[in-house]
C-alpha cells in the first residue's frame, strides 16, 4: 500500500486524549435521542429545543467550564469545544446553548466571591440560565467603544437607559451580562475606559424598565432588540471594577469565538459526511455521482479546509486553557472554521441538487444555520482587519 492510499485517521492524536474521546462518545449518544426529525420540527415551529437543552444540562455538559468547587466539571475550553462540535456534527444546533458555556466566564473571572457562590452552583445545576450577553447596539454595531447605553449611579443603584440589538436567548435565560457606559466617553483618557459590566436579573427587569422585542430572522435563532427605560440595577450586580467592563468582555469574546469555531467545524463535517453518503448512493447515467471529479473535488476541498481550521481551533483552545493570550488564534480559528463550514455547505447542497432544498433532507436548515457565522459574532471583514493590523503590522484601517 502506498503512502497516498493509506487509510486516514479521523483526528490527530496530539489534539485528543482519552477524555476527549469519551466526551465525544457520550455527547454523541445523548444526541442520538434527538435525531434530524426533532431539530426539523423545532425549526419549523421557530421553537426552542427545551427538551434537548434540559438533557444536555442534566448530563452536566453545559457546566463543563465551571470549576468543581461550584458544581461544574472543571474542564477547559478544549473539552467544551468538543461538546459543541459534536452537537453540530450530529445535526443539532448548539447555538441554542453555547451562551451558557461562555457567558459565565465573565462572572467566573471577574465576579466577587459572593456573586460566584450565589450564582455559579445554580448555573451549573441548570437551576439558573445565564444565556445572554447585551453588548451590540443598533447604531454602533461592532464599534463597542461608541456604545450609548448608560448606567448612572444613583444611591445604591444604577439606572440604565439605552438600546441593544441582536441579543439572543433572552426568553430562555434568567440573567444577562450587560455592558453599559458608566462614565461619559469625553471624560475618559481612553475610549475603552468608562464602561462597566452588570448582571441583570431578567425575571425582575422585563416589564420594569426593560422591554424585549423579538426579531424574526432567516435562522431559527431566537434574538431580540432591547429597550432600557430607567431600569434600576442594584450596585451589588456590578461585576468587577466600575469602568473596566470593556477589558472584561474581551476575555469572554475569545472563548466565544473559539467555541463557535468548533461549532462550525462540526457543521462542516456534517455537510461532508452527508454529501459523501449521497454521492455514493445517487446513481445517474448508470454510475454513482461520486465517481465524477466535478462532485469529488469540491468535497475533497471542503474536507481539507475543515481539517486545517480544526488545527487552528485546537491551537486557540490550548492557548486559552494555558492562560496565554489567544486573541489572534481565536479570531483566525473562527474565521477559518466559518469559511470552511460555509464552503462545505455549498458543496453539500450542490451535490444533492434539487433535493438539497427539500426540508426533509435537513441540508437547507443546516445551510442557514452555518451561514450565520460569516456575520456573527464578528464579521469576517473585521477579523481580516484585525489580522492585517495586529499580526502583519499594516496601518489601522478604521
Amino acid at each position: 500500500m502506498t503512502e497516498m492510499s493509506a487509510p486516514m485517521t479521523p483526528f490527530l492524536n496530539f489534539n485528543l486524549n482519552e477524555t476527549h474521546l469519551e466526551i465525544r462518545e457520550a455527547v454523541r449518544d445523548l444526541c442520538s435521542h434527538y435525531p434530524d426529525e426533532y431539530w426539523r420540527k423545532v425549526d419549523e415551529a421557530r421553537g426552542f429545543p427545551e427538551e434537548f437543552v434540559n438533557a444536555l444540562t442534566e448530563a452536566g455538559w453545559l457546566a463543563a467550564m465551571i470549576p468543581e468547587e461550584y458544581g461544574g466539571s472543571g474542564l477547559g475550553l478544549t473539552e467544551a469545544s468538543v461538546v459543541l462540535e459534536e452537537v453540530n456534527r450530529c445535526g443539532g444546533n448548539s447555538g441554542t446553548v453555547h451562551g451558557q458555556m461562555y457567558n459565565m466566564g465573565t462572572l467566573l473571572r471577574h465576579g466577587s466571591d459572593a456573586q460566584k457562590k450565589m450564582l455559579l452552583p445554580k448555573i451549573a445545576s441548570g437551576e439558573l440560565r445565564l444565556q445572554s450577553m447585551g453588548v451590540t447596539e443598533p447604531t454602533t454595531g461592532t464599534d463597542t467603544t461608541q456604545l450609548k447605553t448608560t448606567a448612572v449611579k444613583k444611591g445604591d443603584r444604577y439606572v440604565v437607559n439605552g438600546q441593544k440589538v441582536w441579543i439572543s436567548r433572552i426568553q430562555h435565560s434568567d440573567y444577562m451580562i450587560l455592558l453599559a457606559r458608566t462614565t461619559p466617553r469625553e471624560q475618559c483618557a481612553k475610549k475603552t475606559e468608562g464602561m462597566s459590566i452588570f448582571l441583570v436579573d431578567l425575571r425582575e427587569a422585563i416589564g420594569h424598565g426593560l422591554t424585549v422585542r423579538p426579531i424574526l430572522n432567516m435562522v431559527n435563532h431566537e434574538t431580540n432588540e432591547l429597550f432600557f427605560d430607567n431600569l434600576e440595577i442594584p450596585e451589588e450586580n456590578l461585576i468587577g471594577e466600575e469602568g473596566k467592563g470593556f477589558k472584561y468582555i474581551l476575555d469572554g469574546l475569545n472563548a466565544e469565538r473559539t467555541l463557535i469555531a468548533a461549532e462550525c467545524i462540526g457543521d462542516g463535517y456534517w455537510f461532508v459526511d452527508r454529501a459523501v453518503k449521497y454521492a455514493n448512493e445517487r446513481v445517474v447515467f448508470g454510475r454513482p455521482i461520486g465517481k465524477n471529479q466535478g462532485v469529488q473535488f469540491p468535497l475533497a476541498e471542503a474536507h481539507m479546509e475543515i481539517e486545517a481550521a480544526n488545527l487552528m481551533r485546537y491551537r486557540a483552545c490550548a492557548q486559552f486553557d494555558a492562560g496565554l493570550a489567544c486573541g489572534p488564534a481565536a479570531n483566525m480559528a473562527k474565521h477559518l472554521a466559518a469559511k470552511a463550514s460555509w464552503e462545505a455547505a455549498n458543496a453539500c447542497l450542490q451535490t444533492h441538487g434539487g433535493f438539497g432544498f427539500a426540508c426533509e433532507y435537513d441540508i437547507e436548515r443546516k445551510f442557514r444555520e452555518t451561514r450565520l457565522y460569516q456575520v456573527a459574532p464578528i464579521s469576517t471583514n473585521l477579523i481580516l482587519s484585525y489580522v492585517a493590523e495586529h499580526l502583519l503590522g499594516l496601518p489601522r484601517s478604521f
